[in-house]
């Protein structure tokens, strides 16, 4: 299998529908809950009977852990569904049923098992950072009778059930009845079934059809290195080969994440957090977003960059945390403007970017212009161009060429401004400034396979026509949209 492909982000707007789509889809998620309580203090001073901090408590804080911060984030995504877990007939049981039954979104089963404890971890804080942590859990595995009623409560009469989660954290609730109950009934009823796994045994999980380790655990469970993209890869496949599951989706930290289907190419995606301030929980968003997103209709690819957004920002926040639907959609908006701007580069570095693409097989394609005020007949010429190539570059005159060229009112935009709305277009991959009149020195740097102007042109008087074709790449000419063109918005604008 080859490297991962360069980051493919789906379109803006496709994304933002599949966001808006999230409010009402429906997940089932079954797996092991628990209670995360958290103790915020000051420490100002050491034990005098013992070399250790004391921590004056100033304020103890609870939440859903485990699987139970899956449900929290279905929720504060939007979405909907069922909840199947376990708790102990104690206190702390009774707190998760308290805070499990605020989810409106989300109708829960907590079955209770008399002989367990309910899990609890306690992290010690201090100064915003953590000291210590307790844990109170059981892990034996579940009586038959329990086994049996979660698997009784799969039946969804609504019909409108997405996707399945199993949030698995070890503590016995996801024995092998329970697992296999599970993914043979979405097997029967088409649902995708998607695993946050434990344990190094992913044989388990056999039917899956994603499973999301970290990078550890998918190092621990394959036994082989993954600290590069290839070798990360290479894992994935070992386990899709091994244990008979149709994906991996593996979180790797700073590094972002790799998805790998069977049967298609590796996907990398970049890291998204700005500042990683606690990472508790992260996995359980990234599944609730990728569930929830393929629930909703989206492919798999959109649904692991959704995930992939909500990672990073979560890990930015201050405990078990969660994401909201409108938090998405924000920081969408933000990379897309820095995504923008990223893709305006020196031609130097456009012209390595090009030899790459090439190496890769892949076509490009070059076109240029002032594009002053984007309008429709812009729009028809750069999808045309990007129709014709697999990678689009631009070639933005400067500010000073546009006064060379159009007269001393233009441009009406700035280049950074007009870089900028380029930018945005999901068409356009690199965009290249020049100053001169012609863009003859980037054609002859650059050497794109293919050269694209307006049908008002002829190929004869098309700047850099011959040199493209000396080298036997093509000229094309895209058909023009009647009726626009910058010159005459401006005259239209001045009555």
């Amino acid at each position: 299998m080859s490297s991962p492909t360069s980051e493919a982000k789906p379109n803006l707007v496709n994304l933002s529908d599949v966001i808006a789509r999230l409010c009402g889809a429906e997940v089932l998620c079954i797996g092991d809950i628990m209670l995360d309580r958290y103790v915020w203090g000051a420490v100002e001073r050491i034990s005098p009977e013992a070399p250790i901090p004391v921590l004056r408590i100033e304020r103890e804080t609870a939440m859903l852990g485990g699987a139970g911060n899956v449900a929290n984030n279905l929720a504060a995504l939007g979405g909907g569904g069922t909840f199947i877990g376990v708790i102990g007939d104690d206190a702390p049981g009774r707190e998760i049923a308290d805070i499990m039954a605020d989810l409106t979104t989300i109708n829960a089963h907590l079955l209770t098992d008399t002989d367990r404890r309910s899990t609890i971890k306690t992290r010690f804080v201090g100064a915003h950072q953590q000291m210590m942590r307790a844990d109170v859990e059981s892990t034996q595995a579940l009586p038959a009778s329990l086994e049996v009623q979660i698997l009784e409560r799969l039946t969804h009469p609504s019909g409108t059930l997405g996707a399945i989660i199993l949030s698995d954290y070890g503590k016995g609730v996801l024995s092998d009845t329970i697992v296999r109950g599970v993914i043979e009934y979405a097997h029967a009823t088409a649902t995708t079934v998607i695993i946050d796994p434990k344990g190094t045994d992913y044989s388990r999980y056999r039917g899956a059809d994603i499973i999301t380790p970290n990078k550890k655990e998918l190092m621990d469970a394959t036994g082989l290195p993954a600290h590069t993209d290839e070798q990360v890869i290479a894992a994935c496949t070992h386990l899709m080969d091994t244990c008979g599951v149709g994906g991996v989706l593996a979180t790797r930290s700073a590094e972002g994440m790799t998805l790998v289907l069977r049967g298609q190419e590796p996907h990398h995606l970049k890291a998204q957090a700005r500042e990683v301030f606690d990472v508790s929980g992260a996995g359980d968003t990234v599944v609730a977003t990728l569930a929830l997103a393929l629930a909703s209709g989206a492919d798999s690819l959109t649904a692991a960059y959704l995930a992939n957004i909500a990672a990073g920002i979560v890990v930015a926040k201050s405990g078990t945390a969660t994401v909201s639907a409108p938090e998405l959609s924000r920081a969408l908006h933000h990379q897309d403007l820095d995504l923008a701007e990223a893709k305006l580069t020196e031609l130097e570095r456009a012209a390595a970017q090009v030899r790459d693409w090439q190496t890769q097989g892949l076509s490009v394609g070059f076109t240029n212009g002032c594009f002053d005020l984007l309008h429709p007949g812009h729009i028809s010429l750069l999808s045309q161009a990007r129709k014709a190539c697999d990678r689009l570059i631009v070639g933005l005159n400067s500010d000073s060429s546009v006064k060379t060229l159009k007269g001393p009112t233009r441009p009406v935009q700035s280049e950074a401004a007009r870089a900028a709305v380029l930018g945005a277009l999901s068409a356009i991959d690199l965009i290249v400034l020049f100053s001169a009149e012609t863009p003859i020195e980037l054609i002859q740097t650059l050497r794109p396979d293919v050269l694209v102007k307006g049908a008002d042109y002829t190929v004869e008087t098309v700047v850099g026509a011959d040199i493209v074709q000396g080298y036997g790449g093509r000229v094309v000419l895209a058909e023009l949209v009647d009726g626009h063109s910058t010159t005459r918005t401006i005259e239209r604008m001045g009555k």
